[in-house]
């Protein structure tokens, strides 16, 4: 089973734009999810995470304020709201869960996170232009 993020595109300095990540052919019975960046040739950023066990949240210093995660789980999909894009949020996203870690969201969004995690997909170009 792997992870699909959606919802990627061009949009200007400013703008907004709402990932996707479902699962194909499965429900998104994950326990703990998080959205991660990445750009070529520099290592992959968590951006924000989202915790089923205690209900937190948590935002990279970099987005907090403007992004928002959240999961609607009769839907099987996870939400990352993006708005007051900027240049540097240019990235690929890629969405990340993992069905057995009853941890906090900033627990999982750290590199242990990152080399615990049970599944993650092909992600999503998300371009900032004018």
């Amino acid at each position: 089973v792997q992870l699909q993020a959606s919802g990627g595109g061009v949009v200007q300095p400013g703008g907004s734009l709402r990932l996707s990540c479902s699962a194909s052919g499965s429900s998104l019975d994950y326990l703990v999810m998080g959205w991660f960046r990445q750009v070529p040739g520099k290592t992959r950023e968590w951006i924000s995470c989202i915790s089923d066990s205690d209900g937190s949240t948590y935002y990279a210093d970099s987005v907090m304020g403007r992004f928002t995660i959240s999961r609607d789980n009769a839907k099987n999909t996870m939400y990352l709201q993006m708005n007051s894009l900027k240049a540097e949020d240019t990235a690929v996203y890629s969405c990340a869960g993992d069905r057995a870690l009853t941890v906090s969201a900033g627990q999982f969004c750290t590199a242990w996170g990152m080399r615990n995690m049970d599944v993650w997909g092909k992600g999503t170009q998300v371009t900032v232009s004018s």
